[in-house]
C-alpha cells in the first residue's frame, strides 16, 4: 500500500480545498409579497409561485 514519505504542507492542503467551500443559495423577492425566496420554490409567506396560487395560506 503507497504511503506519503513527507507531510503536505498547509499550503498544498489549502489549495486542494479551494473548491470545497459552500455557496450561498440563490435568492429572488417575490413578485406578489416581495419576500427573499430561493428561486423555483413557492413562496412561503404567500403561497405563489410562476404566478400562480400553489399553497393554500391563511393570509
Amino acid at each position: 500500500m503507497a504511503v506519503p514519505k513527507r507531510k503536505h504542507s498547509n499550503s498544498r492542503t489549502g489549495k486542494r480545498r479551494s473548491h470545497d467551500g459552500l455557496t450561498a443559495k440563490q435568492l429572488q423577492a417575490c413578485p406578489k409579497c416581495g419576500q427573499a425566496t430561493p428561486t423555483h420554490v413557492a413562496c412561503p409567506n404567500c403561497g405563489q409561485y410562476m404566478g400562480r396560487s400553489i399553497v393554500d395560506t391563511e393570509r
